[in-house]
């Protein structure tokens, strides 16, 4: 599954997820103001608000509501200082979680960033039991 998030200002979003989260641009088509991005095995476009797009309802911040995008990373430590230093807030800062996954348990080191449109993204680094 690789989500689409329509955002207010596309550059704004495509420098979060890349200068900031570390995302690599894998293509855009610049024309539409669309961005295709990858972290790892993580993947999600970003695509700039327009009268055509596929909205369901109206769109007020913040964007995504009930809705959380788990984004696995090497590192959310030293993820989480470079989300401080571009001068971000969390959401909900570090914490050690284990999860019943259905016959075991697994444990992750995550925190909650919300993206400029406030999507909330929960970046997550798996733990060994």
């Amino acid at each position: 599954m690789v989500p689409e998030l329509l955002v207010s200002d596309q550059q704004a979003s495509r420098a979060f997820y890349t200068e900031v989260l570390g995302f690599a641009v894998l293509f855009e088509r610049a024309e539409d103001r669309f961005s295709y991005l990858g972290l790892g095995g993580a993947q999600l476009m970003i695509l700039q608000d327009h009268p055509q797009a596929w909205r369901t309802a109206d769109l007020r911040a913040p964007r995504g509501r009930g809705c959380n995008l788990q984004i696995e990373v090497d590192d959310v430590t030293s993820l989480r200082d470079r989300i401080l230093a571009a001068g971000h807030s969390l959401f909900r800062d570090l914490a050690d979680e284990t999860y019943d996954v259905g016959g075991g348990e697994e444990s992750q080191r995550e925190l909650l960033v919300q993206d400029p449109d406030g999507y909330l993204l929960r970046l997550v680094q798996p733990l060994s039991l």
